[in-house]
């Protein structure tokens, strides 16, 4: 019988486990992509060309990202009543039609219905952490977990110095009628990568590793269980929502930068929009690593002190981003604050991969809600940034100061997530079975 698996093999694509590894990465990758593609572009081609003020520049990122929570609590139930592989094909679909019908907006209200739906897309991240999740055993969730998030979230970093080429070539090759109208052709390159994944995602994936939900009903989380209905169950649990604010506390502070950067570099340095979207690219480009390192002490830490010691490393990961973001915040020399970036970058990342290397475990009943209501966490933190910013007036790089304080003291707070003796029990007798049937030895 076909089980999780307890090894990750990289460069293996033989079995499902392996091939949803590789395909929910990529297919988070390409949605980042898409739903970070105008970033890059809004402040010296999108906005100018369209007429908005920085309001409405704000209010769109702020819709983009803020629609998400309800997408990813959603999503959530989706991954369970249809199963992952259904799931993240559909959203797939959605989002090159999303992605391809911005090109069309002409005013504000078009403009910000169009971003509104391509915020949808940041749904995929719930369907990569449950999809993961049911295909990897307890010793390698944590970094199987962070891997796919990670290098799917790398298609943020990327869309910011790609993107701006990809506008560049449209222009140069005719399919553009002016230096402002670049945009809009250029939004077809990630709508079609799209289409291609979900083609990908739906032939060469299963729902579990024994087959789909369709044909194995007994194998959804929620499938013969008593008691309330999970997503209940899932609101009911105090550390559901302690993880809620962590997470908003490091993806929230990922997206915000995010969508944030570029502008940053070109506005604080007076950079061009392509040196300031490479500049920001390397931001993202931090997830190739940092958030898989993140997931994989988590492990390590578990291997040692259990379920208790996952959320110690993600305290200490949680205090260090802290840190990291106060002294990017008073940077104000070039080379100094790209430094600094990166290190702020690669300790959120860490913090993230540690927080879903904790969340498989909360209530595994209830795997899609919780997944659901964590990841909404992160886009409620940048909601919260942005209007933050909005609200006050300040410049970036106080706001920064003031965010880094909060992350410090949410990372004190993790403390509270804990568990019972006899899940810490559980947890523990699952990944000793685990390592016996890799053979003892972590992989």
């Amino acid at each position: 019988m076909t089980t999780r698996a307890t090894r990750i093999d990289l460069f293996s694509l033989k079995t499902v486990q392996m091939r949803t590894f590789h395909l929910t990465w990529l297919a988070f990758f390409i949605c980042f992509f898409g739903w970070f593609s105008h970033a890059p572009l809004v402040p010296a081609t999108i906005g100018p060309e369209l007429g908005l003020s920085r309001e409405q520049i704000l209010g769109a990122f702020i819709g983009s990202v803020g629609i998400t929570v309800f997408a990813r609590v959603l999503i959530g139930w989706a991954c369970d009543a249809w199963g992952p592989r259904l799931a993240y094909t559909g959203l797939l679909v959605f989002g090159a039609f999303a992605v391809g019908s911005s090109a069309l907006a002409t005013t504000w209200p078009t403009y910000l219905a169009s971003r509104l739906a391509i915020g949808v897309i940041g749904a995929s991240f719930v369907i990569t952490q449950y999809h993961t999740t049911v295909m990897f055993a307890p010793n390698v969730v944590g970094i199987a977990n962070a891997t796919t998030a990670g290098w799917g979230n790398v298609g943020g970093g990327v869309t910011q110095a790609v993107m701006p080429m990809v506008a560049a070539a449209m222009l140069s090759m005719g399919f553009a009628t002016s230096e402002l109208a670049k945009w809009r052709p250029a939004m077809l390159f990630p709508a079609v990568a799209m289409l291609v994944i979900a083609y990908l995602y739906f032939r060469y994936t299963t729902d579990c590793p024994e087959g789909n939900y369709s044909d194995l009903p007994e194998k959804r989380p929620t499938a013969s269980q008593a008691g309330p209905h999970p997503f209940w169950e899932a609101c009911a649990d105090r550390r559901v929502w302690l993880l809620f604010f962590v997470y908003a506390g490091c993806f929230g502070l990922e997206l915000f930068v995010n969508g944030r950067a570029a502008s940053y570099y070109q506005h604080r340095f007076g950079l061009a929009e392509t040196s300031a979207g490479f500049i920001a690219a390397l931001f993202g480009l931090v997830n190739v690593f940092a958030r898989s390192l993140g997931g994989w002490f988590g492990d390590r830490f578990a291997a040692k002190s259990g379920l208790s010691g996952r959320v110690r490393w993600l305290v200490l990961t949680m205090v260090a981003e802290g840190v990291a973001l106060l002294v990017f915040s008073r940077m104000g020399m070039l080379t100094a604050a790209v430094a600094t970036m990166i290190l702020f970058s690669t300790c959120v990342q860490l913090a993230e991969g540690a927080t879903f290397s904790v969340v498989p475990f909360i209530n595994k009943r209830a795997l899609g809600p919780v997944a659901g209501i964590v990841g909404a966490g992160g886009n409620v933190g940048a909601v919260l940034c942005a209007q933050f910013m909005m609200q006050t007036g300040l410049p970036l790089q106080d706001c920064f100061l003031y965010f880094g304080l909060l992350a410090i003291a949410i990372g004190g707070a993790a403390l509270g997530v804990k568990f019972s003796p006899e899940v810490e029990r559980e947890a523990h007798a699952e990944y000793q079975a685990a390592l016996s049937g890799m053979g003892g030895a972590p992989s």
